[in-house]
């Protein structure tokens, strides 16, 4: 089953159902196309979890007959071979194949600024992952729309030249702005299980909520916190060495004396330190993520406050197993929204 109850506990919720409500969107989607699509999958590691997410996502492109072709590279394709080899000339190679509409590449490689390299190597066109600099400068900026054309710059283009309508419906000449698919799925998970209110206006269903994001990393805690942040939430972004506060809202209300009332809100968000504690954090937030990739870390549930809903994006769990004593609702993982989420963008 998808989900589960027992004795008072709080619902554990699996991604069946959530990528199900996207699954027919797609499919409909991909059946426009003029030909079948193809993606390509770039593998040049030996991890078994890169390994494992490459043959899931084999199968869910078969199931929506995308054509999904996995090439191998480095130790992926020989133990003789070095982790990474070869995967540059990989990227290039499906960069200049007019045959391929998206490429993903599994990280991480080398880690740190090297797989940064490589994520701006893909092309813009055909990066089905959201990860090139030109879609995280508008999920920074808050820039939610875009002119297709832009993709082709060498610079990017100025704030005016976009937009960040009103509406989810993009405005004519624009289309969205690509967003990264983990960050996606959880924000979708989140607007599945109603922590995003729809009578709010677009842009700020997220208002009212606290969320503590554990792990700031560059694929998915900080685009999170900052995809969160510009809902409307407030964020605290937790990491080994510091906690930041997240918010599109100022810190100072406008006063009587004030010759003009300051914005309600600013328009994307704005990044504070904080000198809360990871305990004081969990106590007063209404939805936790941890995406922390180690089995021997572990979020205390005696910390959470009650009711809250808890997501666990690591490879690895990274909640207790009385989890469910705290959290009404537990998603144990992403990974099938995911790939969905990535389909979406082709």
């Amino acid at each position: 089953m998808s989900t589960e109850t027992a004795g008072g506990k709080g619902l554990l919720l699996k991604g069946d159902p959530i990528a199900a409500t996207f699954r027919d969107e797609v499919k409909k989607s991909l059946e426009q196309c003029a030909r079948r699509p193809k993606i390509v999958g770039i593998l040049s590691t030996s991890s078994a979890p890169s390994h494992s997410y490459a043959e899931f996502t084999r199968r869910q492109c078969e199931e929506l007959n995308v054509e999904y072709v996995l090439k191998k590279v480095g130790a992926a394709k020989s133990a003789e071979l070095s982790e990474g080899d070869g995967v540059e000339e990989a990227i290039i190679e499906a960069n200049e194949d007019d045959g391929v509409h998206g490429i993903m590449v599994y990280y991480p490689i080398f880690g740190g600024r090297q797989d940064h390299y490589l994520q701006q190597i893909v092309s813009p066109l055909k990066d089905v992952e959201g990860l090139n600099y030109k879609f995280h400068y508008n999920l920074y900026h808050n820039i939610r729309f875009i002119k297709p054309q832009s993709l082709l710059a060498t610079t990017q283009a100025p704030a005016s030249e976009h937009t960040t309508a009103d509406g989810d419906v993009p405005p004519q000449g624009t289309v969205k702005s690509i967003l990264p698919c983990t960050p996606l799925a959880i924000v979708k998970c989140l607007e599945h299980v109603g922590v995003y209110n729809r009578i709010l206006p677009y842009g700020d269903r997220a208002y009212g909520k606290t969320i503590t994001v554990i792990n700031r990393s560059e694929v998915v805690g900080r685009p999170l916190a900052a995809l969160l942040a510009n809902d409307g939430a407030r964020v605290l972004s937790v990491d080994i060495d510091s906690i930041q506060e997240y918010t599109k809202r100022p810190k100072i209300a406008g006063t009587a004396e004030t010759e003009a009332p300051l914005k309600r809100f600013n328009p994307r968000h704005v990044v504070h330190s904080s000198n809360l504690t990871l305990q004081e954090c969990l106590a007063i937030s209404d939805v936790v993520v941890s995406a922390v990739p180690s089995a021997n870390y572990k979020v205390k549930t005696e910390w959470l406050k009650d009711g809250c809903v808890c997501l666990n994006i690591a490879a690895e769990k990274n909640f207790e197993k009385d989890i469910r004593e705290k959290a009404s609702i537990y998603i144990p993982a992403v990974g099938k929204v995911t790939i969905l989420m990535l389909l979406r963008n082709l």
